[in-house]
């Protein structure tokens, strides 16, 4: 069972920092679900946003419109992914170049999974970037960015070993990465020990933990089984005989997020990056819990729009 405990201070919201992470919408009904999200997120003043971008340039053009409508239409900065999937340098540095023309300036540069998804071989296009590291030293070269990188507290699954993986995250640091993102996880020790690991290594970039709400448990199970990330025994006693009750997943999901990023909080990190799955109701009760609040005078109404 988890050993994590709520914290009494009531200041803890001040002293730390939420980012989000979207993806791009399918169809168009849910681009309207994705902005009314984005909407109701916004007066929690998250540090920035993030879009996903598919493997390929497969979601470009929903990508890009997301990214131009979240910087044009809300006080959020947004974040672009960018992957090296299937596609050359030209065509990259064509993407990076179009969301600069929407005034971006914060890229999260990732190598991608492989079209065949998560578990599939990855090989990198003959005339594209070859990994994470080099599409970091392009973006570079292009100009001056903020640039998140990926981290694995439980390496990637495709690392033989904890050293192979941590020197390619030297290597995007090396070549100018701001801070890395890790991938999801929900034993806060594992993650202690990869930030140790990380600092041993003279990596000293900020390593922001990816929490990830659980909307299903059995997705989310399912998903980090095939990404190599641990699932607590405890955390499948939490949701053992819910996938029938809905509203009682939601408030343990709730629940559980928040005694995650508050240990953590008392370990000292400041900065989580929350992988909303474009969905706002249980990162607006987590948010709310580790007291991350919207001001005062906005208002959000029960169907998740904000108004003054």
């Amino acid at each position: 069972m988890s050993n994590y405990g709520f914290s009494r201070r009531s200041d803890i919201g001040d002293k730390i920092r939420v980012s989000f992470e979207f993806f791009p919408p399918k169809t168009d009904e849910m681009e309207v679900r994705l902005w009314d999200t984005v909407k109701r997120l916004e007066p929690l003043q998250p540090n920035f946003v993030s879009v996903t971008y598919g493997a390929g340039g497969s979601t470009r053009e929903r990508t890009g419109r997301t990214i131009k409508r979240i910087q044009g239409e809300t006080n959020i900065q947004a974040a672009a992914h960018l992957t090296c999937v299937g596609a050359s340098k030209d065509e990259v540095n064509a993407v990076i170049a179009e969301f600069v023309s929407y005034g971006i300036k914060r890229f999260v540069a990732l190598r991608g999974d492989p079209a065949s998804g998560v578990g599939g071989t990855y090989r990198p296009h003959s005339e594209g970037y070859q990994n994470g590291a080099d599409l970091v030293a392009g973006l570079k070269s292009f100009g001056d960015f903020d640039i998140s990188v990926a981290a694995y507290p439980e390496k990637h699954p495709e690392s033989p070993d904890f050293a192979t993986d941590i020197e390619m995250l030297k290597r995007k640091v090396d070549n100018g990465a701001t801070r890395a993102i890790t991938q999801f996880f929900f034993d806060n020790d594992l993650y202690e020990r990869y930030v140790e690991r990380v600092r041993r290594a003279g990596i000293y970039i900020p390593i922001v933990p990816g929490i990830q709400p659980v909307h299903s448990f059995k997705q989310v199970a399912n998903f980090a089984s095939r990404a190599g990330a641990h699932v607590p025994a405890w955390l499948a006693e939490r949701f053992e005989g819910l996938d029938r009750d809905p509203q009682t997943h939601a408030l343990v999901a709730a629940a559980v997020a928040a005694e995650q990023v508050l240990d953590l909080v008392e370990r000292g990190v400041g900065d989580f990056h929350f992988y909303t799955m474009n969905r706002s109701d249980l990162v607006v009760a987590i948010c709310h819990m580790i007291g991350i609040r919207a001001p005062a005078e906005t208002v959000v109404d029960v169907a998740g729009s904000a108004a003054a």
